[in-house]
């Protein structure tokens, strides 16, 4: 089938490059024309492992194609997906629109026949109501359906989310738009995946309440961390404990600093903010919110606690800054809070992460560091904040060596206390004795 995908960030990049790799033929179209020479060319805007190759393959062998004008894709298109971002809204947290519905506008002023036309964009419920009207508005004559594909990949490991996903959730009420929604995905058929059609304004809902119940998992088990630690209790236990229940899980109880990304924070304000329109309020997830924003800016406690409340003049080593490992995306990063109340504090930051670059024109005064060894190297206290798997492994003698003074603030808890004690480090996790 003809794909058009409006819009070459994280999802609109990964879903393209896949479905091509599926067998379609997909053009990405941005109106950033740096980005779609890049693309060109085989550079890549974001890290995702195994895109590089897979974007390159599916060009070398005619599938894939990138452009800034959207005319000719969209004409021949069977299937235009928008895949804007929503970032949240300045000063009310409502997801902002205004990419989705200038695509729709495009897309309108451009389709010819019968075109299916999906939001694979995260949006709140009633946006395909709204990019219905505007098309209709625009071209009263057009043949065409629009249809909710909310996605539900996650960063680094997206790939494998889009062609061995969970399920694919699909919102029409339109027999020609569900015939080509199959299509579409009928490569998944090998792995039984299960298509849930659904009504459009319910496929919208899903994605939100999915990523709300996950936020609010999080933040459960980074409360009962604290718990944990106030009755010398360990919640890497309990956590195992009550994932082994198949009606909770395992998946998402890990303790931490708090979630972050491009999903999460955003998609939880705005939903609160939709059931607030709507006079349903939310107040677990409104509460979830709260407590995450609240948890990040405190952790910046936990490492002057771990000093003895002395900050000042000390150096802090900090390994990795990313939301989450095998990834490069900076947006709401726990980093961006910690790192910014420890110099506040009178600390100078030393920093390490593999993928972070853009965290070098969104936290000041930090010193960024080639290795892991580098940013440790005559700190005063090292915190490790992304649990990238180059970390879980280094040479702790070493490390201690490099340091000024052995003491580790380990807020992804990848080490084992006892190991870190007999090793002579000070050593703070999460949610453990």
């Amino acid at each position: 089938m003809r794909v058009a995908m409006i819009g070459t960030g994280y999802v609109g990049l990964v879903s393209g490059a896949c479905f091509a790799d599926f067998g379609h033929t997909v053009c990405c179209i941005d109106k950033d024309q740096t980005k779609i020479d890049g693309l060109k060319v085989g550079k890549m805007p974001i890290y995702e492992p195994g895109l590089e190759q897979l974007v390159a393959q599916n060009v070398r062998e005619g599938r894939l194609s990138f452009a800034v004008e959207a005319n000719e894709a969209v004409r021949n298109a069977d299937a235009v997906f928008i895949a804007v971002g929503t970032p949240s809204r300045r000063g009310d947290g409502h997801a902002d629109l205004s990419y989705v519905y200038a695509a729709a506008a495009e897309i309108a002023d451009l389709m010819e026949g019968f075109t299916v036309v999906v939001t694979k964009s995260t949006v709140p419920v009633g946006t395909g109501d709204e990019i219905e009207r505007i098309i209709r508005e625009r071209r009263p004559d057009a043949q065409f359906a629009v249809v909710s594909n909310p996605e539900f990949l996650r960063e680094g490991a997206a790939i494998n989310d889009f062609k061995r996903p969970d399920r694919v959730v699909v919102g029409t009420n339109d027999d020609k738009a569900r015939q080509v929604m199959t299509e579409l995905y009928r490569p998944l058929n090998l792995n039984e995946t299960l298509i849930l059609f659904t009504s459009r304004r319910t496929s919208e809902l899903i994605k939100y309440a999915a990523n709300a119940f996950l936020a609010m998992k999080i933040t459960f088990i980074n409360e009962i961390a604290d718990l944990c630690e106030a009755i010398d209790a360990d919640v890497q236990q309990v956590a195992k404990g009550i994932g082994l229940d198949n009606r909770i899980g395992s998946k998402f109880l890990h303790a931490g600093p708090g979630y972050g990304g491009s999903c999460f924070p955003k998609d939880t304000l705005a939903l609160v903010r939709t059931a607030a329109d709507a006079g349903a309020p939310l107040q677990l997830i409104e509460t979830t919110v709260k407590v995450n924003d609240t948890r990040k800016k405190a952790m910046a406690g936990k490492v002057a606690d771990a000093m003895a409340g002395e900050l000042k003049g000390k150096i802090i080593g900090v390994l990795g800054v990313t939301f989450k490992p095998n990834t490069d995306d900076m947006r709401d990063a726990p980093s961006l809070d910690i790192i910014p109340a420890l110099q506040a504090m009178g600390a100078t930051v030393q920093a390490f992460d593999p993928e972070g670059h853009e965290a070098r024109q969104m936290l000041k005064d930090v010193d960024f560091k080639p290795g892991p060894y580098e940013a440790v190297e005559g700190a005063d206290c090292v915190v490790i904040i992304t649990e990238w798997d180059q970390f879980r492994a280094l040479d702790l003698d070493r490390v201690k060596l490099l340091m000024n003074r052995p003491v580790i603030v380990d807020l992804r808890n990848i080490y084992r206390p006892d190991d870190m004690k007999i090793r002579g480090f000070q050593y703070t996790s999460v949610g453990r004795p």
